[in-house]
């Protein structure tokens, strides 16, 4: 199907707002977010996986957001709901990948000087190591992280006591989306069962070697960056900054990682088991589809399932805090007397029980952000009951990034976003026909500095949407307004893989 036919299936109701039929017209449409130029981004290839997820069994609402792009079965960008089956496809092989904001006392002019910020930029590498397979034993001031301490990590999430065994001040859980995942049961106690088993059963590899991948970024679109903050300046994004804890004119710190190898493994074991399962007995996948394996609630399939990914979700969360923690540390060895306060740490790879429509689901949210508004149950006895939770969206390092709360619109998209600017060219496009002379310049002009000899063409801002458009999509459509933009200083990428040993 061509993409001028796939976009004709979208009918606009508004300037950022539209529907795609049900297939076979049955149930309710996918909910489209995005202006005309944004609709225009979205491919066949995005527009089918939709329609497949949408027709999957137990799915009850779809949403497109406006950052939507092909992906593993359902589309990156998209929001899938189900009272009564669990998909892994629409929470992809890195289980919470995840943005985290540290917010700093520093004002901006602290880092005004290139030679300060690539004494950061060093003093970050020493603690947080980049690329695949990398873990703390590559970084000489990293932290010891036994088997012992990785399943606490993986049981407990970020515990009181597994936060101070790492140095992670222990009020930064309260400023988490869920600083803890339990089993399928509520327990904690079934996740250490499930964990044992899979150790012991020859199912988890490498398990030491993979929980030493805490406190590192990875590589592909993961990153570490420097930004100034710039509160937006009308009455409401000042409140909102006060209660997040963001400072106008100061320095901040935004990462964006997940569960690495740790939930990359159970992830994709999961998906070889389920897609066993469906060859064995025969079952049609949606779509034909082998990404768009599912299980039943209540299913032997589905509990192994959910154990696995908050296990993985787990992994994530102490992941992005111990970076925190360490990219503190690195600023005060480079600007002693720095202070640092996590502002939140929010998911967009995960699936959890919400109320949609007064019935409870599974929301699944692959490159989808949560949106809960002011006064939205969920957040009663969290600092933000009265603003709404901070909105993480990272957009490029040219066009920055922004803070965003949710509006009472949200609810039309089940209370989410979109995670980000979302892709405009595949890698292997990005790569073929992007020019690295005029991206390295391009960070030149703007001043921001990389750890990179040569930034990533596959990570170039050109190879991503035009994020101006897809947050006017945001704010048109009424599900979020921007607190604060993000300006970034200095950028950590891969310096393995994608960077050719740069560093």
């Amino acid at each position: 199907m061509p993409d001028e036919i796939s976009n004709a299936l979208i009918k606009a109701t508004g300037e950022a707002t539209g529907f795609i039929p049900a297939p076979g017209d049955k149930g309710k449409p996918i909910n489209v977010i995005g202006t005309a130029a944004i609709r225009e981004t979205f491919d066949a290839k995005c527009i089918e996986q939709a329609l497949n997820s949408r027709g999957a069994p137990g799915v009850t609402d779809l949403v497109l957001n406006p950052d939507a792009h092909c992906g593993y079965g359902a589309p990156v960008g998209c929001v899938l709901v189900s009272p009564t089956h669990i998909y892994p496809g629409p929470v992809g092989v890195d289980i919470k990948c995840s943005m985290s904001l540290l917010q700093l006392d520093l004002p901006v002019d602290q880092a005004r000087e290139r030679p300060v910020r690539r004494k950061l930029i060093d003093a970050i590498l020493e603690r947080t190591p980049t690329g695949p397979g990398k873990g703390q034993r590559s970084v000489k001031k990293g932290r010891n992280v036994n088997g012992d301490l990785g399943k606490r990590v993986a049981i407990e999430g970020a515990s009181k006591g597994v936060c101070q065994e790492l140095g992670i001040p222990v009020e930064w859980a309260t400023r988490c989306e869920d600083a803890f995942h339990v089993g399928h049961k509520g327990r904690p106690d079934d996740l250490a069962e499930r964990l044992d088993y899979l150790i012991n059963a020859g199912r988890f590899a490498k398990f030491e070697e993979k929980i030493r991948q805490l406190g590192s970024y990875g590589g592909g679109n993961h990153f570490g960056e420097c930004e100034a903050v710039q509160v937006v300046d009308n009455p409401r994004a000042r409140h909102a900054a006060e209660v997040f804890g963001l400072r106008d004119n100061c320095l901040a710190f935004l990462s964006h990682c997940g569960s690495r190898g740790f939930g990359y493994q159970l992830a994709s074991d999961q998906f070889r088991a389920l897609q066993a399962k469906f060859a064995a007995w025969n079952t049609p996948l949606p779509g034909g589809d082998r990404e768009l394996v599912y299980a039943p609630l209540g299913s032997p399939e589905a509990n192994d399932y959910l154990d696995d990914m908050a296990l993985g979700a787990n992994f994530a969360t102490v992941n992005h805090l111990l970076i925190n923690a360490l990219v503190l540390e690195a600023f005060q060895e480079v600007l002693p007397g720095a202070k640092g306060q996590l502002v939140y740490f929010i998911s967009h790879n995960i699936a959890r029980p919400e109320i949609v429509e007064n019935q409870r689901a599974w929301v699944h949210r692959k490159g989808a952000t949560r949106a809960f508004p002011a006064g939205h149950h969920a957040l009663k006895g969290t600092p933000f009951a009265q603003t709404g939770h901070p909105i993480l969206l990272p957009g490029n390092p040219k066009a920055g990034s922004v803070v965003m709360v949710a509006d009472p619109g949200a609810a039309m998209s089940c209370y989410s976003v979109n995670h980000g600017a979302g892709r405009r060219k595949g890698r292997k496009a990005a790569i073929r026909e992007l020019d690295q002379q005029c991206i390295d310049s391009e960070f030149d002009t703007c001043d921001i500095l990389t750890n990179c000899r040569q930034y990533p063409k596959d990570e170039a801002p050109a190879a991503y949407k035009d994020f101006d458009e897809v947050l006017r999509s945001v704010e048109l459509a009424g599900l979020a307004s921007t607190v604060a933009r993000l300006k970034a200083r200095f950028v950590i990428k891969d310096a393995d893989v994608s960077l050719k040993g740069a560093a």
